[in-house]
């Protein structure tokens, strides 16, 4: 009598262990073959769990198991390693940080694949707990959503476990919007050359990094032009220079007095196209702390000002440039790529305007259209 074969199976080994329980094993796509990361009760589930294995290679949906088990501090060191020369200097610095204080710690030796939105919203309430900032919290989240989505898209895991998770609140802090007379007193109490330093924030917008960096060659005193090619920012103490924020170089036109004034001081610099136009006494490179409380502070307080930041001045002059000659020429002179960014961070309803406003719509509901803004509001 003949004996019944046993059938081949098509894909995949199954093996029963001494325990009792069975191994499955398949061939991945470059032919090595991996057992499952379990084992199972019946060489039923192991037959069903092959079958998956088999359609996630034909759909091309499988992931090699060994990427996954690579570690959150191998994988981020390699990824700011990948991104670091698509940052400025003062970015890769920061990314550093975080992932050295706060990723890293909490959960470098956990391998990639064992990360679940549960464990990111464990790690959000640790640090809440330890009452770092919400403004912290939120900048190391965004750096391991993209450490965890660069894994996505190297085929190391599925999908990110940053999903769903719920972050701390960022405080609403407005800005302080002086008036241009405001602004114009400080500018009259810094001391010199300071106060041109000031003025170029207040008036010409500028970042403060950005008028830290300005040299010799930029100044256009004939045209009454600001090239603002350059940004001068701090990363771990050190100072460098680098391209504005975004990238964004723009060429800015400023008055016929302030150029004159730029022009004065060009006069009183040593000869150099590089040159920069605002140092310490000794020649060096300006750095934000030390200036702002010898030269920019009391300026604010000689003026009879109280909280004003100079990042104040520069979203001062957003909202008067937005106010009277819209948002976009706002953008442009501020060095946004985006007017929403524009409107989001910078412009800001101007005092009285609402009030104006109010008694227009008089004159257009009257429809006598005598007052100076019916005929440019009605074409909007």
């Amino acid at each position: 009598m003949a004996t019944k074969r046993k059938s081949r199976r098509a894909f995949g080994r199954i093996r029963k262990l001494p325990s009792g329980r069975f191994q499955a094993r398949y061939p991945g796509p470059d032919g090595v073959l991996r057992a499952a990361d379990q084992t199972f009760a019946t060489t039923t589930d192991a037959d069903r769990w092959l079958a998956r294995k088999r359609i996630e290679m034909e759909e091309g949906r499988w992931l090699d198991p060994a990427e996954g088990r690579t570690t959150v501090r191998d994988w981020s060191a390699r990824w700011l390693i990948a991104v670091s020369p698509q940052l400025k200097h003062k970015t890769q610095a920061s990314y550093r940080s975080l992932i050295n204080s706060l990723i890293v710690p909490a959960l470098g030796d956990r391998e990639l694949s064992s990360l679940r939105p549960i464990t990111i919203v464990e790690w959000v309430g640790a640090m809440k707990t330890r009452g770092l900032s919400a403004s912290r919290i939120r900048q190391a989240y965004r750096v391991l959503s993209q450490i965890m989505r660069a894994a996505v898209d190297n085929e190391m895991i599925g999908q990110t476990p940053c999903r769903g998770v719920k972050l701390p609140r960022m405080p609403q802090t407005d800005p302080h919007i002086l008036t241009p007379p405001e602004a114009s007193r400080m500018v009259r109490n810094a001391a010199a050359p300071h106060d041109l330093l000031i003025a170029l924030l207040a008036y010409a917008g500028l970042r403060v990094g950005e008028a830290f960096a300005l040299r010799r060659a930029d100044i256009d005193v004939a045209g009454g032009f600001v090239l603002v090619d350059e940004n001068l920012a701090e990363a771990n103490g050190k100072l460098v220079f680098d391209t504005p924020k975004t990238h964004q170089k723009r060429l800015l036109r400023v008055g016929p007095s302030l150029a004159k004034r730029l022009g004065r001081h060009l006069e009183t610099l040593p000869a150099g196209e590089d040159i920069l136009l605002f140092t310490t006494p000794a020649g060096k490179p300006l750095r934000y702390n030390q200036w702002r409380k010898a030269y920019f502070d009391p300026a604010v307080s000689a003026a009879g000002l109280t909280d004003v930041t100079p990042h104040d001045l520069r979203a001062s002059h957003g909202t008067w440039v937005a106010d009277r000659y819209g948002v976009m020429t706002a953008a442009h002179r501020l060095g946004h790529s985006n007017a929403s960014v524009t409107t989001r961070h910078y412009a800001r309803p101007v005092a009285g305007r609402d009030d104006q406003v109010a008694e227009a719509a008089d004159f257009w509901l009257s429809g006598s259209g005598t007052d100076d803004g019916s005929a440019g509001a009605a074409s909007d």
